[in-house]
């Protein structure tokens, strides 16, 4: 039977590994897919490089769209990220009739239904299990493992440089800014970390899960997306002491309302499985209504962990590539004349509790002003906690710390009582609000 023959744009860090792991497990994946899969092709910009790489067998060029305009190219491989140039290869690609594997978690998080919509027309795939939690197979899970469920939740550590840092703030003590540079130092966050610690990076990820899980369109511009870097290490001190640890989480949740899509950091019970997921290591939690909490756990970047989410997505294409278009795997999950209108909530809706530090006058009363303004809102107090402020300078400025934490709440209405509690004269620094998930 004639080979699946593959064209490669861009052989870096993943391409390279995808290369690697092909030709290191040929016989077995050939036994898998009941065909040959090689890599014929490849563009990069930098050929002797390239060439290096893949060997003599393998012809490489400069221009991807000659990877695209080769009619021996059944699948093309995009790795070359971000919104542009790569936006218009896919398309391109596409309209040739080309299958297409990517990794590209931005380009769909942003493009996916433009994407997916001419895939369909066109009758080819667009695979992209490497786009979401490297080589964890989630997006095959929520697609395909768990179709008998309505989901209800997921919950995922997905960025592990983030993680990473969190991790070293907890284990060592160490402030944001200080873990940020070891974190670069020793390879696990970019000389620019932006959309990792901003949690951009975990938001694509997160709507393309959404999409997948809930059958609606891919939504990026309407996810709630905040970042790390205004956590202190005393943050993370008090949340242990709670019996909490600190996650960035990228959450969506079906209500009755519509869709929560979101993603910040979050207190997670010690005790619950993905709070004890650290380093650079990513987990995802899904609850189904029939399968309850089920939880995916490994390495989600690198360049094998990566291409072996990418070579499986090669072979799920080999399998289909002869199969009529009506009877694969929608893209979304959902048949494309079967997605929902179910909007996406904004977050002054979203329903949960709350943990809150404030800096406040050490003073007779001061507790009495905070908790009334809070019950004055309908906001229940779970629990209380007072500590001695230990970054203030000396002992002469009387400050200390209150961590307060809520039961659920409405977030505009939390909002509120933190503007209110904000304008107190003894509150003495901006109020840390940290958003809390028991994942039960």
């Amino acid at each position: 039977m004639k080979s699946i023959q593959v064209g490669l744009l861009g052989i870096g860090t993943v391409g390279s590994g995808v290369f690697n792991v092909l030709q290191r497990n040929r016989e077995e994946i050939t036994r898998r897919a009941g065909r040959d899969i090689e890599v014929t092709m490849v563009a990069d910009l930098d050929t002797a490089r390239a060439q290096g790489i893949v060997g003599p067998g393998v012809k490489v060029v400069n221009d991807a769209r000659a990877v695209i305009a080769n009619p021996d190219i059944d699948i093309v491989i995009e790795l070359i990220g971000g919104y542009g140039i790569a936006k218009a290869l896919v398309m391109e690609a596409i309209a040739a009739g080309k299958h297409v594997v990517t990794a590209n978690k931005a380009l769909l998080a942003v493009h996916g239904t433009e994407i997916f919509e001419a895939a369909h027309r066109k009758g080819v795939m667009v695979a992209f299990e490497a786009a979401v939690a490297g080589g964890i197979p989630i997006i095959k899970a929520l697609r395909e493992g768990l179709t008998a469920n309505r989901i209800q939740w997921i919950a995922g550590i997905i960025n592990g440089t983030t993680n990473f840092i969190l991790s070293e703030m907890r284990d060592k003590g160490l402030d944001f800014a200080v873990a940020l540079k070891d974190a670069q130092r020793l390879g696990y966050a970019e000389a620019d970390p932006t959309f990792d610690i901003e949690g951009v990076d975990a938001a694509h990820k997160a709507t393309i899960m959404s999409a997948i899980a809930f059958g609606i369109p891919v939504q990026f511009d309407k996810a709630y997306i905040e970042g790390i870097t205004k956590l202190g290490a005393q943050d993370i001190r008090y949340a242990e002491q709670l019996g909490y640890r600190i996650k960035l989480l990228g959450i969506t949740k079906k209500t009755a309302k519509g869709v929560e899509l979101r993603v910040h950091p979050s207190l997670v019970p010690a005790k619950r499985l993905i709070a004890n997921v650290e380093g650079a290591m990513n987990a995802v939690m899904v609850q189904g209504d029939a399968v309850g909490t089920t939880l995916y756990y490994g390495k989600g970047a690198g360049s094998e962990p990566t291409a072996s989410a990418v070579i499986a997505d090669l072979v799920d294409i080999t399998r289909l590539h002869t199969a009529d278009a009506a009877q694969r795997v929608p893209h979304l999950a959902f048949q494309p004349d079967s997605m929902s209108d179910a909007p996406i909530l904004p977050m002054d809706e979203v329903v949960t509790s709350y943990y809150l530090r404030m800096r406040v006058a050490d003073e007779a009363g001061v507790l009495a002003k905070v908790t009334g303004i809070l019950a004055s809102s309908g906001i229940s107090i779970d629990a209380v906690l007072q500590r001695e402020a230990d970054d203030v300078g000396g002992a002469e400025t009387h400050q200390t710390d209150l961590i307060i934490l809520t039961h659920d709440t409405r977030e505009g209405t939390m909002n509120s009582a933190l503007a209110q509690m904000q304008a107190l004269p003894t509150v003495v620094a901006p109020i840390t609000r940290i958003r809390k998930e028991e994942l039960a």
